[in-house]
């Protein structure tokens, strides 16, 4: 077994208070009075307070952690009950660091809540990172990820990254500071995957549960590198399957070529994130440049369809669960992924134009690509999509 040292000093003391709180934790002899110290005197930054920010952080809480630091700048949404249990029902509209600070509060008075309510980017990333002892990764995009990895890298913290999607989840711990084999999260994933080829949670969906699953293993590793106990997931990747409930460890090795931490290092400082990932497909962003229509364009166009004066056909390009939970009214359902295997081509009206929608419009972009590719030059796609409906033109729908 590979052991670390404790990354936190112990704090002075506990107080009777603290005492008969950590009960439980101090009779465990890897715990004890000195790593419930440990715990005490530790800074850990969270970001996000979503799906896996939510146990996390009240975890963390719980355990006695005493800074916690909040990294978020949205508001909570009905769509975030499902899944972030850090919130209810009288926080929507809230601001999520707020909330989940207010959720702290009441479940360990002894926690100090700092708030950093803003998007993280290049120019604040370093400052916020700056002073905590760890940071537990709760994003959802890649772009964010490895700003959050390079970010750290450069300032000698480590991090526990989680990741779910639907019924699987991810989650290792990435720490070069506390050991030169220890990989960085761009040994894991050297590049990102092509624009449009991986949903996101709004996009494909997550089950509930497996957030508190994945997040409650980030706590589990923050509090082991806290006290320098047992074997964190340094060079581990920790692999969960909901369904088949399997649990998976694989080897992850310090990448020689990496980009960051690899002796040639060519990254020494933050990059353009967005670039680097990409929001959609070079062909798609080509594609959708003076072919996106407006949710209030589309509406006009069904319209003039209904009176006879126009032709054309629309076409959503989300997936049947989606269409079931709202629509686009006098639209079909063709899967983005008909479309990139081909056999969408088929069902396309040589003599009419076709007007492409999804949720958002980064699918439909993908989509429409694929037509323009196949020689239908007048088709075009609508920014926003089904989002934008319902927003703009019929919010008796519901969103998601």
């Amino acid at each position: 077994m590979t052991t670390y040292p404790a990354l936190v000093e112990p704090a002075a003391e506990l107080s009777v208070d603290e005492v008969r709180r950590y009960s439980r934790h101090l009779i465990i002899p890897d715990v004890g009075m000195t790593g419930q110290k440990r715990m005490k005197n530790a800074k850990v930054l969270v970001i996000g307070a979503g799906g896996l920010g939510s146990p996390a952080l009240l975890y963390l809480a719980a355990a006695g952690v005493g800074t916690i630091g909040i990294a978020e700048f949205d508001e909570v949404d009905e769509s975030n009950l499902q899944r972030q249990i850090i919130h209810t029902q009288s926080d929507i509209g809230k601001s999520k660091a707020v909330s989940a600070k207010e959720s702290i509060a009441e479940a360990n008075p002894y926690v100090e809540v700092v708030l950093h309510e803003t998007r993280l980017d290049n120019d604040n990333v370093m400052d916020v990172f700056r002073g905590y002892d760890l940071i537990v990764d709760g994003t959802d995009n890649f772009a964010t990820r490895y700003m959050v990895n390079d970010a750290a890298y450069f300032l000698g913290i480590p991090y526990v990254w989680g990741s779910i999607y639907r019924f699987d989840g991810q989650a290792s711990v990435f720490a070069p500071s506390m050991s030169d084999e220890a990989p960085c999260y761009r040994c894991l994933y050297p590049e990102p995957p092509p624009p449009g080829m991986v949903p996101s949670c709004a996009e494909g969906g997550v089950l509930g549960v497996l957030c508190a699953q994945i997040g409650s293993i980030q706590v589990n590793e923050a509090i082991k590198l806290i006290m320098g106990a047992g074997e964190p997931a340094i060079g581990q990747l920790v692999i969960y399957d909901a369904l088949e409930l399997e649990w998976r460890k694989l080897k992850v090795r310090k990448d020689p070529d990496c980009r960051l931490c690899g002796p040639n290092a060519d990254v020494t400082g933050l990059i353009d994130y967005d670039a680097f990932c990409g929001a959609i497909s070079e062909d798609a962003a080509d594609a959708a440049a003076g072919s996106t229509i407006s949710v209030t364009q589309l509406e006009q166009m069904l319209k003039e369809r209904e009176a006879g004066t126009r032709k054309f056909t629309l076409v959503d390009v989300r997936e049947v669960n989606e269409y079931e939970i709202n629509k686009i009214p006098g639209s079909v359902l063709i899967p983005k992924g008909e479309f990139l295997n081909g056999n969408a081509l088929e069902q396309m009206p040589a003599d009419e134009q076709i007007v492409l929608h999804c949720k958002s419009g980064v699918r439909s972009a993908e989509a429409l690509a694929v037509l323009k590719g196949a020689g239908f030059d007048d088709s075009v796609h609508v920014g926003g999509g089904v989002v934008a409906w319902v927003n703009q033109i019929d919010p008796s729908q519901p969103s998601y």
